[in-house]
């Protein structure tokens, strides 16, 4: 592993991946907290503002030009904006069931898929942390995200009894 790719990425790259390391750590932190609890909340108003910096953040990062400055995973960025607007009217109106699977639908896809692209070799993450093996980021993080999914499938259909 080596930090020189991101160090030596422009500040918005930096702060990007800051704010991504911070929703991804703070996730399951919040999303395993019993809710309504005080530090379910805090932690959800943290990983939210990481979340909406991650995603506003990404808007400014035109490296992988497709659609003039911007590229598909430009339009994962707008969704979780909207996704994140979505996911606190619920838990404000008291849809908790709704905010949870907004939540969870965001980490799951948002920080997995998003992660999953950046891990794509010759990608600056993969380059920082897989640098002697390319495809290695990539296929670990393809096998947790697959993994995943399958338990929250298993778990959907456990709770529909």
């Amino acid at each position: 592993m080596t930090l020189l790719p991101l160090l030596n990425a422009p500040l918005i790259v930096q702060l990007h991946v800051a704010a991504a390391l911070a929703a991804l750590v703070l996730g399951p932190m919040a999303i395993l907290r019993r809710s309504r609890d005080i530090w379910h909340r805090r932690l959800g108003r943290i990983w939210v503002a990481a979340m909406a910096t991650t995603a506003l953040s990404s808007l400014a990062i035109h490296e992988a030009r497709q659609i003039g400055p911007f590229s598909v995973i430009h339009l994962l960025s707008v969704f979780t904006l909207w996704q994140l607007w979505q996911a606190v009217r619920h838990a404000r109106a008291g849809r908790i069931a709704a905010h949870r699977g907004a939540m969870l639908g965001l980490y799951v896809y948002a920080i997995g898929v998003a992660g999953l692209f950046t891990l794509l070799p010759g990608r600056r993450m993969s380059l920082a942390l897989f640098p002697g093996a390319p495809w290695a980021g990539f296929a670990m993080l393809a096998t947790v995200l697959a993994a995943g999914l399958v338990w929250m499938q298993l778990a959907q259909r456990r709770a529909r009894g």
